[in-house]
């Protein structure tokens, strides 16, 4: 491609909505443009890459049996509701204004669907059925370039099986599909437990990128022994409280004015351990208090396990109609028709303080034992860094990190909703056991510029970079340079190499080495009036600043050695 003739719009200036290395680098190589808050067109440039992106994708799913689909973004709603995802997506999913129907978030749906209508036997499973296409998700905060954006393409995936064994061997297969992709692509990646949070399902794993300026999941990590996690699941080994050999009697004591575990524990000069806060949630329409140590942070998708059904935090007006008190004075002893929970770190102990359900009053020498009802203890807190890691004590890390994919095994949750069943060996009617696999494609390539690019620019390496050579031409009022460049960029298309030529007139030298560092293809080669009275080239290897000097007959074999290396 000449950019003489080439729609290759780069920029000088920063996009002041751009705020993270790869949205920048994007928007300044010419590989996007904005449309809209979080939607983006993806330029001849960027589509290159994309494409690129798509058939490493495309070739690993293909590998492992994925049979590749087309599906419709556009969905009726009837669908969705079938499994009350509609209410679960809530103002994320895309409605369309006076119709029944939905711009599909990801398509569990319209997949379980398909396999109701025509798979019948166990002897058609397993199955592993896949797209690569365009979703939709309306994001409150679009951020990051392509990273969270309204409108983006998506590889999914779906296994259908009937037995657990087969899910098991599908998420397997998919766990090692996705290390190759990612490797493929040149990232370095990690992959840690996580939540399947409107997924469903029992069992998930992220696939992460670590970023500093681009992270928007927290995963907990540990250096020592390599446990990993995303922070909505992670768990620990916090310092251990030991119940008092005596407990003492309870007594109610004054405290005006005290809102927070911070003022309590120095208006009664007490470690924070010995103090309970509580938080109410309300579940199917009934509240439920939980307890908390300290300062400790409730984690909700933990508490999502626990708790059956659609929660919500109740509002602090709502609190004095239930308990007769605010927010921070409420507590467990002598509380009627409430569930009460607590987390792991209080279980059974004594000498605790909670509030006293009356506002400017707590309660002293708490025995959980001896004075409440506490239903169920379970691990509902946060990690905090810095925490013992729960297989070998060291100190764990919590770093920011972009999600490049994710897997679920859904397990039956929308074949028992939609009523999708094959016959088992047996001759029994059972629902059939999906799994569900996604990746970002535009995630790859945004990572892939977090990862590899400096001050000057994008940094790709061959399998990503929109092209193999990017040809200079410095002295184009040389015509003995224009036609010895023009005779090597004929060469290399001749021979299946995909070339960016810089045959721009009027055009500094400078500019031209500015915009090809920032493009960063792997190899530059530079017709110049010096070299090439020589019978010589310059080459560049983007990756490493390195230069060298090449006989002009012997290009041609470099180049096609370097790209099929």
């Amino acid at each position: 491609m000449k950019i003489s003739n080439a729609f290759f719009p780069t920029l000088k200036e920063i996009p002041t909505e751009a705020q993270i290395k790869s949205h920048k680098l994007m928007l300044r190589a010419g590989l996007i443009r904005m449309l809209s808050s979080g939607i983006y067109s993806f330029l001849p440039i960027g589509y290159r890459v994309l494409k690129k992106v798509c058939q490493i994708v495309r070739e690993e799913m293909d590998t492992i049996g994925g049979q590749e689909f087309h599906l419709p973004a556009l969905n009726p709603i009837e669908i969705w509701e079938e499994t009350n995802r509609v209410e679960a997506f809530g103002d994320t999913m895309f409605h369309v204004k006076n119709r029944n129907y939905i711009l599909a978030p990801t398509h569990e749906e319209i997949i379980c669907n398909i396999a109701k209508n025509n798979l019948k036997s166990y002897k058609e499973l397993p199955q592993i059925w896949y797209q690569i296409q365009t979703k939709f998700r309306n994001e409150p905060r679009p951020r990051s370039g392509v990273l969270r954006g309204r409108e983006f393409t998506m590889k999914d995936s779906y296994s259908l099986d009937c037995i657990l064994e087969g899910l098991n061997k599908s998420y397997d297969l998919h766990s090692e599909a996705y290390k190759k992709i990612f490797s493929r692509c040149g990232l370095k990646f990690f992959i840690v437990g996580a939540s399947s949070g409107a997924m469903g399902g029992n069992n998930s794993q992220e696939f992460l990128v670590e970023s500093k300026e681009g992270g928007e999941d927290f995963a907990v990590v540990c250096e020592n022994c390599n446990y990993a996690s995303n922070i909505e699941i992670a768990t620990s080994n916090p310092q251990k409280i030991e119940r008092e050999k005596i407990s003492k009697t309870i007594e109610e004591i004054f405290t005006p004015n005290i809102k927070t575990i911070n003022q309590l524990s120095e208006f009664l000069k007490t470690d924070k351990s010995h103090l309970a806060k509580s938080v109410v949630y309300k579940v199917d329409e009934k509240p439920v208090l939980i307890l908390m140590m300290g300062n400790d942070k409730l984690n909700e998708e933990k508490l999502k396990k626990y708790l059956h059904g659609e929660i919500e935090k109740i509002e602090d007006e709502k609190l004095v109609e239930i308990f007769g008190a605010d927010g921070g004075s409420l507590g467990p002893v002598n509380l009627k028709n409430v569930k009460i929970i607590a987390d792991k770190r209080l279980e059974n102990l004594n000498q605790l303080v909670c509030g006293a359900n009356k506002n400017d009053f707590h309660i002293v020498n708490i025995d959980l034992i001896r004075d409440t009802s506490i239903e169920f203890y379970a691990d509902i807190r946060t990690v905090e860094e810095n925490e013992p890691c729960v297989n070998c004590s060291s100190p764990l890390k919590i770093i920011t990190a972009i999600e490049l994919g994710h897997i679920f095994k859904l397990g039956t949750k929308y074949a028992t909703s939609m009523n999708a069943t094959v016959l088992n060996e047996e001759g029994k009617q059972v629902p059939i056991i999906m799994g569900s696999y996604g990746i970002g494609i535009e995630r790859i390539i945004a990572c892939f510029i977090e990862q590899h690019s400096d001050e000057d620019g994008i940094i790709w390496e061959k399998k990503l970079s929109p092209f193999d050579v990017h040809l200079i031409s410095v002295n184009t009022d040389n015509q003995n340079i224009m036609n010895t460049a023009e005779n090597i960029y004929n060469e290399l298309k001749e021979n299946q190499v995909d070339v960016i030529y810089d045959n721009r007139l009027n055009i500094t030298a400078g500019v031209k080495f500015k915009d090809a560092d920032l493009l960063g293809v792997p190899i530059q080669l530079i017709v110049s009036e010096r070299n090439v009275k020589n019978g010589n080239i310059e080459i560049k290897f983007r990756n490493s600043g390195e230069r060298s000097i090449l006989k002009i007959e012997d290009i041609k074999t470099f180049i096609l050695d370097f790209i099929h290396k």
